[in-house]
């Protein structure tokens, strides 16, 4: 909840649609409660289904293998901002062949225009 908090200080949340796994903190009451409260969609994963988190744990998998395994890190604030860096990087640099080799943003843009 307080990562969704910070995100709804950036940005409207309402009628996003946020995919969670089966952990108990993505399936309590409260955090329920809260989503609706934001106007917020929650999708679940199956338990025990990998496929229907297939696309963030490719995410994940890249994070990993192209930031956070290739640098050494001496606090979380070094490892947050590195984490950050990626992610504008991953969504505004990185092309990807399945998007007609752009970056999601620029995909995003052109399939909106």
């Amino acid at each position: 909840m307080d990562t969704l908090d910070l995100v709804t200080e950036k940005r409207n949340v309402y009628r996003t649609i946020l995919h969670l796994d089966q952990g108990f903190q993505s399936t309590s009451h409260a955090n329920h409660k809260y989503l609706a409260h934001l106007g917020v969609i929650c999708s679940h994963s199956r338990k025990g289904n990998c496929h229907d988190n297939a696309c963030i744990e490719s995410f994940f998998s890249h994070v990993k293998s192209e930031c956070i395994y290739l640098n050494h890190f001496e606090s979380e604030e070094e490892l947050q901002a590195a984490i950050e860096d990626y992610i504008y990087f991953y969504n505004y640099q990185r092309f990807q062949k399945r998007l007609c080799h752009l970056a999601p943003i620029e995909y995003r843009c052109q399939m909106a225009a």
